[in-house]
């Protein structure tokens, strides 16, 4: 084997992916150098996902690109309709669980979204491009890697010149997919089913929105016993997804012609003069299945090489961004010194019960309680409340500096001065509330309440009394692992 350069960085990330980009973002905002490698010559050109949640648009939102994201929303209602054909005048709407902005707006500053995964892929990308500290290669594999106490040894490969390289990192990231060749080289297992249903998709252009009228919705289920799939709005430029049943076991993909493929949809749509543009035929399996554990020394499953989520529900790819974010900050402290590797394990001890969750949800049925869909999105960080006025407003959420945040009410200022006694290599940010600010996130009186950068909160107290300072130290070093034995963290739920 050709080795033709060796080099260092942090962190290697193997795939472009939500979970991959994310991940890197988050290494990067905190100026932790990263190498993110793709095979593929560049981003995905397939919408996959269109569901983009309210937790995920906070995030969104704290990287300044939600306006860019929402420059791909498309116009159509969070509900599915169900109908024999898209020209029929009549049909049923069906709750997804997404909530309505009304509904996002209660208990946050963003709001989901409908927008196609490869346009969200594209401003992620755009985005990481901005950081100086990170490497993006497109057409590398990663073909083998090695790993011991101190690090791990990557081999990569160019795809174009077959060139191959050595890359020594603290970490590795696999990003890479839903048949990830990290994962199966670690022999971690895949549990829960697989080929749930075996479905065709077709991406394609036709102009189906002048029978739709204004019935604008995120999914169409048709009933139409010659063609019964799902037609869903997949671009702002007249691009459907056509998704129906097969059976592989008795059929071959290449029986779907295009004259074939063109009859179904003409009649799902009900539009028997339809000339629809095929552009991309494929088919996939329904999973719903989950790593056995995310994390084997030195590298971490994140996206769907921890876990196969179905399309029900809309989960998959906000799960996978999710897993990046989280594994991403966390890496960054440790990476800076601002906590001890035992930050690390809290990783898979906090995403892969909400992969489970997921996991279990899809494969049965589309979440429909828009309440506990919220609760489970929006992950137990602190309540949203606007402070300021006018231009200077902002979410509560958006107050959460990179290390931990000490917020208090109007009456706690004493917090900043005990802030500043905290000998921590992490920053802490010290925030004053007004009133309602306060409530909303359960601070009252002189209190305060320690936040983590997700908006975890890590203590709180009621007021800044006799021993105060000493308890917000005991509580920066658990959350750190700074001064702390391991068995000191496991007792706190650190670890």
């Amino acid at each position: 084997m050709r080795q033709d350069q060796t080099s260092t960085v942090p962190v290697v990330i193997s795939g472009a992916g939500p979970a991959g980009l994310t991940a890197a973002i988050m290494l990067a905002r905190y100026g932790v150098a990263s190498l993110l490698v793709e095979q593929r010559d560049d981003l995905s050109t397939l919408p996959r996902a269109t569901g983009v949640s309210t937790r995920t648009m906070e995030l969104l939102r704290s990287w300044g690109v939600e306006d860019q994201v929402r420059a791909g929303e498309m116009d159509v209602r969070f509900a599915s309709w169900l109908t024999e054909t898209l020209a029929s005048p009549t049909g049923v709407a069906e709750p997804i669980g997404y909530p309505t902005r009304e509904q996002a707006a209660a208990v946050s500053p963003a709001a989901p979204a409908a927008v196609p995964q490869d346009h969200l892929e594209a401003v992620l990308d755009a985005q990481l491009r901005t950081y100086p500290t990170a490497q993006v290669r497109f057409g590398t594999e990663l073909v083998d890697f090695d790993q011991d106490d101190e690090g791990v040894t990557t081999v990569l490969r160019d795809l174009a010149t077959g060139a191959t390289s050595l890359v020594r990192s603290w970490f590795l990231v696999a990003a890479d997919g839903a048949h990830s060749t990290i994962r199966t080289a670690l022999g971690i297992r895949m549990d829960g089913p697989d080929h749930l249903e075996e479905i065709i998709s077709v991406l394609f252009r036709a102009p189906l929105g002048r029978v739709l009228g204004d019935r604008r919705y995120g999914i169409y289920l048709i009933t139409h016993p010659e063609a019964s799939g799902v037609f869903v709005p997949s671009g702002n430029h007249d691009r459907w997804i056509y998704g129906f049943g097969w059976q592989p076991d008795h059929e071959r993909l290449e029986e779907y012609t295009p004259a074939r493929l063109t009859r179904l949809i003409r009649t799902g749509a009900g539009m028997p003069d339809l000339q629809p543009e095929l552009l991309r035929v494929g088919a996939f399996s329904f999973a719903a299945q989950l790593a056995e554990r995310y994390r084997q020394g030195r590298t971490f499953l994140v996206g769907d090489a921890a876990h196969r989520i179905s399309p029900r529900g809309g989960t998959g790819m906000n799960t996978a961004i999710h897993d990046g974010y989280n594994l991403g900050w966390k890496l960054a402290w440790v990476l800076r010194g601002w906590s001890e590797e035992e930050l690390l394990d809290t990783y898979e001890a906090e995403r892969r019960p909400a992969g489970a969750r997921n996991v279990a949800r899809s494969a049965t049925e589309s979440h429909r309680d828009v309440g506990q869909y919220l609760a489970d999105d929006l992950g137990g960080r602190i309540g949203h409340a606007w402070v300021g006025r006018g231009s200077a407003r902002v979410s509560t959420i958006d107050l959460l500096g990179p290390g931990l945040t000490l917020l208090t009410g109007p009456a706690g200022t004493r917090w900043r001065g005990l802030a500043a006694t905290v000998e921590t290599a992490v920053p802490i940010d010290v925030q004053i509330l007004d009133g309602p600010a306060a409530d909303a996130v359960g601070i009252a009186g002189h209190g305060a309440v320690l936040v983590r950068p997700d908006g975890h909160a890590v203590a709180g107290w009621s007021e800044a009394a006799g021993g105060a300072a000493a308890d917000l130290s005991k509580a920066v070093r658990r959350t750190t692992g700074l001064g702390v034995s391991r068995s000191e963290l496991v007792a706190h739920g650190a670890v």
